[in-house]
């Protein structure tokens, strides 16, 4: 029996699952972008599920490279991917709230006669 045969192909499967189940979560997140009603809550969308699936992307490229220099690289980039995309999703935040653009708290726009202004 050749048994390599079979341990390539389950290393495979296990990097397809992984690269495919990062592609869905990438997707997941582009369309929250689009769905999204408010700067905030497509920045966590784009934030966190881009993190995830960029990691995903890479752990199954990682499986695929076997051991070698293109593991410990493709290790690298996940380090900075996972350190960096969180930082920079929060600093962007950061940035728009400070400058002023407020968080949409309800679904809907406030009526004439409400407490801020009537702003409709």
């Amino acid at each position: 029996m050749d048994y390599g045969f079979w341990i390539a192909l389950g290393l495979d499967i296990v990097s397809a699952a992984f690269v495919i189940t990062g592609a869905v979560f990438v997707l997941a997140g582009a369309i929250g972008v689009i769905r999204l009603p408010d700067f905030y809550t497509r920045m966590h969308a784009a934030g966190v599920t881009d993190t995830l699936g960029a990691e995903l992307i890479v752990i199954g490229l990682m499986i695929q490279g076997g051991f070698t220099l293109i593991t410990v690289k493709l290790a690298l980039l996940g380090v900075f991917v996972f350190l960096t995309s969180p930082t920079a999703t929060h600093a962007v935040a950061n940035a728009a709230y400070k400058s002023g653009l407020k968080p949409l708290l309800t679904r809907y726009r406030p009526h004439a006669g409400s407490d801020d202004g009537g702003a409709a």
